[in-house]
């Protein structure tokens, strides 16, 4: 058992190292010292709260402790590099259960209806709000795990009257909100019940109208929801640490988002609202000779350029190309030629994906840079070698103002003297949108899987 005050001094100590953690996972650099001050910090937090004042039934809280722990450390162990996404929107659902039940657990505690005036008031209005953000997060992170599973369809689910129907929903919680801090304890129930459907239900049809193309935008603004969600919890159940490590993360993840959707050309009160991804464009019906080469032919073209500039997307992740593309990029360094990665901020399906990739199979930071740093030299790059990306490199977003991605930031390989584009096919990308890349004149195509592919070009340089 320890004192308030050791707690609060624990609590102060683990909040200073979570934001460590977080200063230093904005660099590659230092991410894996950010991730252990993040360790240590929530070690420190765990056991603070724990084993403080007035709490009771130690053996089931450590049973639970190491059941979760068992599971978590199974599901790190199995899960691949390109299921991460998935794997996170289904974490922050649990975030926004937890929320949920925690509120109707601090509602039912008798301690709250001894409370009387505006201390009451208070305390109702933040179970209220919890327990609001919480099921809109519960539901919103499984719809987002559907999608980026495909257990539910990319495609925006969107019907006629559906932001009329959001405002009344936002307006039936706002009066439920009234009546709830004004009723007693049965009617109260029965309000929270009610909007609690109400926010599961607008999560749910606010993913869902959301298309595929901007889920990684999605996956940050969860990551902002569960935050806010968790400090909700902290402010119900009166602890200083969770608020604050709640308002780091929201903060943290809203800030994210607002860069995700600069990347991708989106409104953030857009995609707040759950109104982004609606408007139906299908972009210039494209016309042309495609260009396709083979991989000694591949391996020339690279033998004979000085600069090199390598674009991954999510094809290369699917394929774990990081690997023999470390190997490529090792033999053209020591022929003295310039190498450098372009990674736009969404390439793959979240935010970073592309350097934890590079980083896995010991890509030196210092050639990785981010898509505004290569693109003003792509004039006078020799060759830009696309590995499995395809709406982060498409023209479209430039030329084309009736493409669905028009506007959106793009890293611009088309500029460079000759262009590979390694693909399986000339499919369309998660976007749904034909890509010009692949008929312009300085551009080839070298069909098959990226691993396989890449391994064949580095037999073939000499």
């Amino acid at each position: 058992m320890i004192t308030t005050n050791i707690q609060i001094a624990a609590y102060i100590f683990s909040s200073i190292l979570f934001i460590l953690s977080l200063s230093g996972l904005a660099s590659q650099e230092t991410a894996k010292k950010g991730v252990i001050y993040g360790i240590i910090g929530m070690v420190i937090a765990i056991m603070a709260t724990v084993f403080g004042e007035n709490i009771q039934g130690y053996t089931y809280i450590i049973v639970a402790m190491i059941i979760a722990s068992i599971i978590g450390i199974i599901v790190a162990r199995k899960v691949e590099m390109t299921s991460m996404p998935q794997l996170i929107a289904l974490l922050h659902s649990f975030v926004g259960m937890a929320a949920v039940l925690v509120g109707f657990g601090t509602f039912i505690d008798p301690h709250t209806f001894e409370m009387t005036g505006a201390e009451k008031s208070i305390h109702l209005v933040e179970i209220y709000i919890g327990i609001f953000i919480g099921a809109i997060t519960f539901t919103g992170s499984v719809i987002a795990w559907g999608k980026l599973t495909e257990n539910i369809s990319g495609k925006p689910f969107v019907y006629a009257g559906k932001d009329i129907v959001n405002v009344v929903l936002l307006l039936a919680s706002v009066v439920l909100g009234v009546l709830f801090v004004g009723a007693d304890s049965s009617d109260g129930m029965m309000y929270l019940g009610i909007m609690t459907a109400i926010a599961a239900f607008f999560g749910i049809i606010m993913v869902m109208a959301i298309g595929g193309a901007d889920m990684p935008v999605v996956i940050s603004m969860l990551n902002s929801l569960s935050g806010w969600t968790a400090a909700a919890s902290g402010f119900m159940l009166g602890n200083d640490l969770l608020i604050v490590t709640g308002a780091l993360v929201g903060s943290s993840g809203a800030i994210l988002s607002i860069i995700m959707c600069n990347a991708m050309n989106r409104s953030f009160f857009a995609v707040i609202s759950g109104g982004f991804g609606q408007e139906i464009k299908t972009g210039k019906k494209l016309e042309g000779k495609v260009n396709s080469i083979t991989h000694e032919e591949a391996a020339e073209i690279l033998n004979e350029a000085q600069s090199v500039v390598i674009v991954p997307g999510y094809g290369m992740a699917v394929a774990k190309a990081q690997y023999p593309v470390h190997d490529m990029v090792e033999k053209l360094r020591k022929k003295g030629k310039t190498v450098l990665f372009g990674i736009h901020p969404v390439a793959g399906r979240l935010p970073g994906h592309m350097n934890v990739l590079l980083a896995e199979a010991n890509v030196p930071y210092d050639i990785v840079l981010e898509m505004d740093e290569v693109n003003p030299d792509m004039p006078e790059t020799d060759v830009t070698l696309v590995i499995g990306a395809n709406d982060t490199v498409n023209p479209g977003a430039q030329e084309d103002p009736s493409s669905p991605i028009y506007g959106m930031p793009v890293v611009e390989v088309w500029k460079a003297k000759r262009v590979i584009v390694m693909k399986r096919s000339m499919a369309v990308g998660y976007a749904g949108v034909e890509n010009p890349l692949f008929y312009k004149e300085n551009a080839a195509m070298l069909y098959g899987d990226a691993k396989d592919s890449v391994e064949k070009i580095n037999s073939n340089l000499k």
